[in-house]
């Protein structure tokens, strides 16, 4: 994390003993508090994204959206070769 940002944020007193004790029962020390944070808001990110996109695809039959996938999947290996 050599671009870290300092981030001012409030939780509930109940989360935050829940968390740190969780933490503390991990054998993570204070530092790791940060790392389980990014760790936690990455997830977040992209479970929501997920679902967005879920959301986004639920009309299309089965066989588009597998098409779809399958070109998407084709395009980035082609990217990836084409790279190397």
């Amino acid at each position: 994390m050599s671009d870290a940002v300092r981030w001012t944020i409030k939780v509930s007193r109940d989360t935050d003993l829940s968390l740190r004790s969780y933490l503390g029962a991990q054998g993570m020390k204070k530092g790791d508090l940060s790392r389980f944070v990014e760790e936690a808001v990455r997830w977040r990110v992209l479970d929501r994204t997920v679902q967005r996109l879920k959301d986004r695809n639920q009309d299309l039959p089965p066989e588009k959206l597998e098409a779809l996938i399958d070109e998407a999947v084709a395009e980035a290996r082609k990217g990836t070769r084409s790279a190397a």
